[in-house]
């Protein structure tokens, strides 16, 4: 049994030297420059690229199985501007070749040097990067489902690893679009790793020049563990871009193999926006009112996540002056349900807002819309939402709201506002809504609520007019369809209600209509106080009907003053033409006011566009009316003449034609 076992080692120490010999000898004798087109063929074929080595090509066996070659070319198909897809100017890669019998990969260098990659699109759509290899038709399988017996694999199919030396230097990776007409490159690209090991923290750095502009990412990552799927991996990277962003990522990765879980912490330190546009030779994408607008953004969040969710929590991000907390989930990504929290201290939008056009700007000539893109609305139909913003202080349009809250929840193309509120000037709004994107033109309605606004604030902050004082309650009911303004206008319809206690008309006079109407209308230019009308109630109630704003029974109620009003306002063409009849009236009883009340009446029409309306005082409406309607409420023809107004012996004119006469004569005042 000795000798047997003697005879044994023999033999097997007979092989072992013989294998280590072939290891050694075969490679120095055995001339693999011979093999190179037989190599290029066979790539060839399965890429369906052509294939080229012009270097000279290297390969050891032992102690390190290594493979080194140059001047590697991968041709892209016919009708690319490029004529390879892929070149590499030097590859050397050697690994120990006992210690793979026992699952140790000892890596002693992997090194790449002037990779070049070129992504094209061609312009009918086809990119150099599909269908590489060979086209087969394989026949369909069946799917199996996996075994309930197989176990998951949970760790890594190696014992140990360990890599000396790996870098890829003087990268380039060019994209280009046909269809676009544009070329974007990313040059210098370089990859570095460091103390390589299952058991030890990885360190990397990759940097690169995108545009020209440097992009750099540092970090630590690991140990991995020999049981990576059991272990929490460690993760600490920063990044700069431009030298103008810093990024910092720190965290942990649990299950990385079966089923990956992470939590990060992620900050992005102080820069400008705009800076860094500027830096990188990109147009900043939107330009300001205020030039100092976009000039600060910070951010910092915790993110916690799998493959098949992500959510956010405790962030917070400074822009400008603004600060803004947020929290946020994602979940079933195809079909994505979305919650989203965000609470904004203070902001004033109008910074945002694009400039107004200069003064002597000439317009441009207005051409034919566009046709319309018809729009996917797919994914908002698959999106589940349940979102709430709300903001303490807003300036929007130079209005200062308070107290925002917009709520909004929605699925399956169905959306809804629910309710949105807001204080403004001493009153507040509260508004429900909801818009559908089930059809391909979405619909949308609209239900607002106002309680106790002061007007007069209100529109000298947002239109620069000073014409209206008082509180109003409003409640407007409306819907629409389209996406453009203009198709929105067209479709709008509803109705509503405004309701103004205690207030004034300024800039017209009704109660002096009777004594000089120039001064009634701010004609005079004698001077004096601005004229106003002083009221208790108005009360607009409107309907909307394809985009005109219809008013039928506007009533204005003030002492010695009656005012009704009828007309549009043609939202479309943005356009008045509304009619205003007041009536002069012996009582001082304005608010709750409800009697019938005749006495001189003095048309007014309001008409022209919506930026610059026309009001003129309808005198030629008053000679059309009866001689009754214009004279005092306590007399008659009958009475006038009581008072002295009565025609002398064989005079053939009367009061009626006098009076007639004098409305003539100040009509053709100026």
């Amino acid at each position: 049994m000795a000798r047997l076992l003697k005879w044994a080692v023999i033999v097997c120490a007979g092989l072992l030297v013989l294998v280590l010999i072939a290891l050694i000898v075969v490679p120095r004798f055995i001339d693999v420059q011979k093999y190179r087109p037989h190599i290029e063929e066979r790539v060839a074929s399965f890429t369906g690229r052509s294939f080229t080595l012009g270097g000279e090509l290297k390969l050891s066996l032992f102690p390190w199985v290594g493979v080194s070659f140059s001047d590697l070319h991968l041709g892209n198909p016919a009708g690319f501007k490029e004529k390879n897809f892929v070149s590499i100017k030097s590859f050397d890669v050697r690994v120990k070749l006992f210690p793979l019998f026992f699952k140790d990969i000892e890596i002693n260098r992997f090194v790449v040097d002037g990779v070049r990659i070129v992504l094209e699109k061609r312009n009918d759509g086809r990119a150099n990067w599909e269908d590489i290899g060979p086209r087969k038709e394989r026949p369909q399988r069946k799917v199996e489902e996996p075994s309930e017996e197989k176990a998951p694999r949970d760790a890594l199919p190696v014992r140990s690893l360990s890599l000396d030396e790996f870098s890829i230097t003087h990268g380039t990776v060019i994209m280009r679009d046909q269809v676009k007409n544009s070329r974007r490159e990313i040059s210098d690209v370089t990859v570095k790793l460091e103390n390589v090991s299952l058991d030890r923290s990885v360190g990397f750095a990759l940097s690169a020049l995108v545009d020209g502009k440097t992009v750099s990412l540092e970090g630590n990552v690991g140990p991995f563990g020999k049981k990576m799927g059991e272990t929490e991996i460690p993760l600490d990277v920063s990044g700069h871009i431009a030298k103008q962003v810093k990024l910092g990522v720190k965290g942990s990765v649990e299950n990385i193999i079966k089923a990956p879980v992470y939590k990060l912490t992620v900050t992005i330190a102080p820069f400008s926006p705009k800076k860094l546009c500027a830096n990188i030779n990109i147009p900043f994408p939107v330009k300001t009112t205020d030039p100092a607008a976009l000039e600060s953004l910070e951010a910092a969040t915790v993110v916690r996540g799998t493959l098949e969710s992500i959510e956010t929590s405790a962030g917070t991000m400074t822009l400008d002056a603004s600060t803004i907390k947020f929290s946020s989930s994602v979940t079933e990504f195809t079909k994505p349900t979305v919650a989203l929290d965000i609470e904004v201290d203070a902001i004033d939008l109008d910074r945002y807002l694009p400039p107004p056009e200069k003064k002597g700007t000439p317009q441009k000539k207005r051409s034919a819309p566009p046709a319309e893109k018809k729009i996917n609305y797919e994914t908002l139909r698959k999106l589940v939402l349940d979102g709430s913003l709300r903001i303490n202080k807003l300036k929007l349009k130079n209005a200062h709201i308070d107290n925002v809250h917009i709520k909004v929840t929605g699925r399956k193309g169905q959306f809804t506002l629910e309710p949105a509120t807001m204080d403004l000037y001493k009153g507040n709004v509260t508004a429900k809504g909801a818009v559908n994107v089930m059809t391909d033109v979405p619909e949308t309605t609209v239900n607002l609520n106002a309680q106790a606004i002061e007007v007069n604030p209100f529109l000298l902050d947002v239109l620069e007019k000073d014409f209206l004082e008082g509180a109003v309650k409003a409640h407007i009911n409306v819907s629409m369809s389209g996406m453009t303004a203009e198709k929105i206008k067209r479709s709008l319809n509803g109705e509503g209600r405004l309701d103004f206690v205690d207030g004034a008309i300024k800039g017209i006079d009704l109660a002096g209509m009777v004594r000089n109407a120039k001064a009634a209308f701010g004609l005079d230019k004698t001077g004096g106080t601005k004229p106003r009308t002083d009221f208790t109630e108005l009360n607009v109630p409107f309907t909307i009907a394809d985009g005109v704003v219809t008013t039928k029974e506007t009533a204005l109620k003030s002492p010695f003053v009656r005012i009704t009003a009828h007309g549009n306002a043609d939202l479309v063409k943005e356009m008045l033409d509304m009619r205003v009849e007041p009536k002069f009236v012996g009582t001082i009883k304005g608010q709750g006011d409800v009697v019938e009340r005749t006495g001189i009446m003095v048309p007014v029409l309001i008409r022209g566009p919506f930026s610059a309306p026309r009001f003129a005082p309808d005198l030629e409406g008053i000679l059309t009316q009866k001689l009754e309607e214009v004279l005092p409420e306590a007399g008659d023809v009958g009475g006038v003449l009581q008072k002295g107004v009565s025609p002398k012996p064989g005079d053939s004119k009367t009061p009626a034609g006098d009076i007639k006469e004098l409305l003539r004569d100040i009509m053709k005042k100026k």
